[in-house]
């Protein structure tokens, strides 16, 4: 996903409600920093349901942590929604998240999808797999650690260290693998790369396009949105020379970000706030992120879009997330022995 640096956009339906600090009946006041304009449609379908009005602040989500622990006790926010497990426990850790019971989302959400102390529930979930130019690679990594392998010097594209997505998958190696495998492991990845470390996920399956690179990762549901609409610089004909591999299928299995989030630590509406992450769990919700978005649902058995099914069936990593992410301060050890900029 993208971060936005721009300053914390106020949806003008919330500006005046969420001023105040007072529980209002029937309203819930969510801090987002996911940006997708189909989540409009998970707002309203709430609200036709419940009758709670949902008032926004949109924004970075750092920057949102930063506002939340600044607000304190005095905080609006009833929910915080963001993307990646890094950064559901970097709030967890800087206090501005609350244990909740929920029989619902015990029920609904896979263990190794929320914290282990309720702090926060996954809703959603991309894999982070490997991409490849078929004109020009006939045998691709079928692993995370083949990425590694000489054979692919100068080869590989990906994002920088400072991005999450980076994070988490070195952080998730650890937990497979051991520091001192990830290290190796990073060294060899980061010998590899065409390119400094650049852009976005789609900016890593447009450098196959280009020709900058002929391997790179990115999270599933950029290329099957590219799948389902127009998106710039990948169209049908560079989308039909890109082939795709879900990493580690006979090993840990593919590597998966998560979308979620926890009921903010001082929240006034908190029977509300729960009520909104049940409902996030429930099937008509789990099937828009997939439809709307082109993720994977949190829940089992929930369907899911085609362009997503196109991509196949595979084997995800089932690696408790809660753990993994307690490994990104390592992980940035590594990224500063290993020079991965």
């Amino acid at each position: 996903m993208r971060q936005t640096t721009t300053a914390l956009i106020v949806c003008a339906t919330a500006a005046t409600a969420i001023a105040s600090s007072a529980a209002a009946e029937g309203e819930l006041n969510l801090y987002s920093s996911r940006h997708y304009d189909t989540d409009e449609r998970l707002y309203s379908d709430f609200t036709e349901a419940t009758g709670i009005t949902i008032n926004r602040i949109e924004g970075n989500a750092d920057e949102l942590i930063a506002r939340m622990e600044a607000e304190g006790a005095n905080s609006p926010a009833d929910i915080l929604l963001t993307v990646d497990t890094s950064r559901l426990e970097r709030a967890k850790d800087a206090g501005v998240l609350q244990a909740i019971d929920s029989e619902v989302l015990e029920m609904r959400i896979p263990a190794s999808l929320q914290d282990a102390d309720n702090q926060w529930f996954g809703f959603s979930q991309r894999a982070r797999i490997i991409f490849y130019d078929k004109s020009d690679v006939t045998e691709p990594p079928l692993t995370y650690v083949d990425l590694a392998d000489p054979a692919y010097e100068g080869m590989v594209c990906h994002r920088s260290s400072t991005n999450v997505y980076s994070q988490t998958l070195v952080s998730a190696i650890i937990e497979n693998h051991g520091a001192d495998a990830a290290t190796t492991w990073a060294q060899g990845f980061v010998n590899n790369f065409a390119r400094d470390p650049q852009g976005g996920d789609t900016d890593q399956l447009r450098g196959l396009v280009s020709g900058e690179c002929d391997i790179s990762i990115s999270n599933t549901y950029y290329f099957a949105r590219a799948l389902r609409k127009d998106v710039d610089g990948l169209n049908a004909e560079a989308l039909a020379n890109i082939g795709w591999v879900f990493p580690a299928q006979n090993a840990e299995g593919a590597h998966m970000n998560l979308s979620g989030g926890g009921v903010a630590a001082n929240a006034p509406n908190r029977e509300n706030a729960i009520k909104f992450l049940e409902y996030l769990a429930s099937d008509q919700a789990q099937e828009y992120f997939s439809a709307g978005n082109d993720e994977y649902p949190a829940v089992a058995g929930v369907g899911i879009s085609p362009s997503v099914a196109t991509l196949g069936m595979f084997r995800p990593d089932s690696v408790d997330l809660s753990k993994v992410a307690k490994n990104v301060p390592a992980a940035q050890t590594i990224f500063n022995e290993v020079g991965w900029e």
